[in-house]
């Protein structure tokens, strides 16, 4: 359903997607996703679940809630039930008292039962379903194990909000389980390291929308980031003064596993392992290590030859394995750059003398002893999917990240397997992009997912051969794909705004990971996806607070304006704006991005921009009715341009977004041409004039091949109520793709 406008407002901020206009309309009635049976409306719970019934009827929530557990309670699960409380309490805005009996036989209760006791929690086969019915007497909950109660109560959670009277509580009958055990997100620490209290925020938020893995890349060029008792000087130099130390590693591994999450740390080798050289070069495939060049710290490689290279890595992972007790250990083992070992004489004789024809080989070789130590300790290993050119063990699981044929050529070897392609958040795609790709989908985008995002540049990566496979999976390699996880590549990503950029997209992704496919509906995503947010935000993500701060700084006392801009639009798409990157890849010297500008702000989502659109097409449907609402936000963001105008003369940041500000504006007129209040001379070509540059500056990003040798727009930032606009012009549009 979606949301109307109701009255106008003053310049505000709103959670669901950090920057919406100042002085507009403000968005309100209440969202669901979809009709239920007898055409009640269902409540937004996110992940969809496998199957829910309602009749639409609310409760009032008391303020004292008895719970009773049927069997013995876990003390991982009352753990759990007292966070439930303190975020209900949060959400509902009144206090909330759990008491264990009441002598009113009426008293709103909630039950829980939990019939799994045995096996490891958390772990990859931990059985995660559960049954949740809500009346107005209470609620019941049964789960087979402690996830499922985790699960179950995050479920119960958005069941729960206010109406007019207060406190209510949603009616509903759901029997739920995930789609696929392994549903992760990854994290990189190294290009900018995130501190503990951002970490334990994300898992807070994880355990809401029901993800179960929380893999994080602990070392690359830029830094190591885990304290090491065998090699100190990994974090005394190679960290740069931030790192973690085994009693917070160890802590974070637990407030993550009291939420039902795994944490799986991946230390990079052979490649990506600058930072790991930088402390000891003596296992350098190339010294003196070039400390002049920052697209060095993309390319250095540990020597393969040397043995003291793996005596070295087998210890550190020894060590490392130690801190993490899950049964999983990645290895990385991606973009090693060729050059490092086919430039180095002493690795060239290596490769001559013990017949070792390529450096995929030399790879191959490095990964199966690495693997073997590891092996020996227990631990089963997981690396990107350029470890396949090794003898690995079948149980070794293959992360993909280059595209739907690696997929099915590793399970076809019989390898398990986590699909990451499609899912890299640091491309800046809008939520409905990795979406709408299915974890088992077998599409032909192996080209540019591995042009997605190599950026070593001179020397090119180590390739492996893979046949694209065009046929669909397997029943027996489907039952091999143990699930997916999305990835934040953070060289652009700062602490400060590592909320802005997971969230609300992860949520979108948290429920193609664990939802039936077809529940997985991308014409109600947004709608849901604005409600998920606004929750996640007020239960303590910093989304919208941190863009507010770092707008502020950009136009102290001015931010009305930009705030207006960014409401509707968002930043270039698939590495566009990660200049350091197009800079490697033009064989430039590289140089560090200034992160402070408002691209840098802009969410990938706009909510505003997509409920014009909807309006708009609405309006263009038939819905006459809501051409004065289209007017008024048209009308407001063309005087916005002037507002932005003066705003950027008294503060710099703010000038290279003055052609994006421009664009907005002739979008805007473009639309009020449309709706009829400007029939001047001329005013046709403007309507396509103004439509066919924002159609152009979005084309100019649509996939990294594309963005190597394309100029972006000014400012890197794209105009989200473009289908809107093309939605009112589609007649005068007729011939240049506009469906009519």
């Amino acid at each position: 359903m979606m949301r109307q406008i109701t009255r106008p407002m003053r310049c505000f901020l709103v959670s669901a997607t950090a920057l919406v206009w100042s002085a507009a309309p403000a968005l309100s009635a209440p969202v669901t996703s979809g009709a239920g049976p007898g055409g009640a409306e269902k409540p937004v719970i996110m992940p969809a679940p496998s199957s829910i019934q309602t009749d639409g009827a609310t409760s009032p929530l008391p303020k004292t809630i008895v719970i009773r557990w049927d069997g013995k309670a876990l003390p991982v699960l009352v753990t759990a039930v007292e966070r439930f409380r303190t975020r209900l309490e949060k959400l509902t805005g009144q206090p909330i008292r759990f008491v264990s009996s009441s002598a009113d036989a009426s008293a709103f209760t909630i039950t829980l039962h939990c019939a799994g006791k045995d096996g490891a929690f958390p772990a990859l086969d931990m059985p995660e379903q559960y049954a949740l019915t809500v009346s107005a007497s209470g609620a019941t909950l049964d789960a087979a194990g402690p996830a499922g109660i985790l699960h179950g109560l995050a479920s119960l959670l958005q069941l729960a909000g206010r109406d007019a009277t207060g406190a209510v509580i949603t009616h509903a009958s759901l029997n739920d389980a995930p789609r696929f055990r392994w549903r992760g997100l990854m994290i990189d620490v190294s290009r900018h390291f995130m501190s503990i209290p951002t970490l334990q925020r994300q898992i807070d938020a994880m355990e809401m929308v029901k993800l179960n893995v929380l893999h994080l890349h602990l070392s690359d060029g830029q830094g190591f980031r885990v304290e090491s008792r065998l090699f100190p000087r990994l974090h005394t130099v190679a960290s740069h003064g931030a790192y973690y130390t085994q009693k917070q590693i160890r802590a974070l591994v637990t407030y993550a596993a009291e939420r039902g999450i795994r944490v799986v740390p991946e230390f990079d080798t052979p490649g990506h392992t600058f930072a790991l050289l930088e402390a000891y070069p003596r296992y350098a495939a190339q010294a003196p290590l070039n400390m002049e060049d920052r697209a060095e710290k993309n390319r250095a490689a540990l020597d393969p030859t040397n043995p003291a290279t793996y005596r070295f890595v087998t210890a550190l992972y020894g060590e490392m394995a130690s801190l993490f007790p899950d049964a999983y250990f990645h290895i990385g083992g991606d973009e090693v750059v060729a050059k490092q070992w086919t430039t180095s004489p002493h690795i060239q004789a290596y490769m001559q003398a013990h017949n070792v024809k390529t450096p995929a080989e030399m790879q191959a070789e490095f990964t199966t002893r690495v693997a073997q130590a590891l092996t020996r300790r227990h631990k089963k290993v997981i690396g990107w999917d350029e470890i396949t050119a090794a003898d690995i063990p079948r149980d070794t699981v293959v992360e993909i990240w280059r595209g739907a044929a690696r997929t099915a050529a590793a399970t076809a070897a019989g390898h398990p397997v986590v699909v990451s392609d499609g899912y890299y958040l640091d491309r800046l795609q809008p939520a409905a992009i990795p979406y709408a790709q299915d974890p088992l989908g077998n599409v032909a985008n192996m080209a540019e997912a591995e042009a997605a995002a190599q950026a070593t540049g001179p020397g090119g990566t180590i390739a492996d051969k893979v046949t694209t496979q065009t046929t669909p999976l397997t029943d027996a390699q489907k039952a091999l794909v143990l699930g997916a996880e999305a990835a934040l590549w953070t060289e652009i990503v700062t602490e400060e705004m590592l909320d802005s950029r997971l969230w609300p997209r992860m949520a979108a992704l948290a429920e193609r990971f664990w939802s039936p496919a077809s529940a997985c509906d991308g014409q109600t995503l947004y709608p849901r996806l604005a409600v998920t947010q606004d929750k996640l935000e007020e239960l303590g993500l910093e989304s919208s607070a941190r863009a507010s701060q770092r707008l502020a700084r950009l136009a102290p006392g001015e931010t009305a304006p930009a705030s207006v801009l960014l409401s509707v639009t968002s930043p270039v798409r698939n590495y566009a704006h990660n200049h350091e990157f197009l800079e490697i890849r033009h064989k430039q010297r590289a140089t560090e991005q200034d992160l402070n500008t408002l691209a840098d702000i802009a969410s990938p989502d706009s909510f505003a921009a997509d409920t014009f659109n909807r309006q708009a097409a609405a309006y263009a449907a038939g819905q006459k009715g809501l051409k004065a609402t289209l007017q008024a936000q048209l009308a407001y963001w063309v005087a916005n341009d002037a507002a932005f105008q003066a705003a950027a003369a008294r503060n710099p940041a703010l000038q290279n977004a003055l052609p994006a500000s421009e664009s907005l504006k002739n979008l805007a007129q473009a639309g009020l041409m449309m709706l009829g209040y400007d029939h001047s001379a001329g005013w046709k070509h403007r309507v396509r004039a103004a439509v066919r540059k924002a159609r152009a500056e979005i084309a100019a990003s649509a996939t990294t091949k594309v963005v190597t040798n394309t100029p972006q727009p000014p400012g890197d930032l794209l105009q989200d109520i473009l289908p809107g606009i093309e939605a009112l012009s589609a007649r005068i549009m007729h011939g240049e793709g506009v469906a009519h």
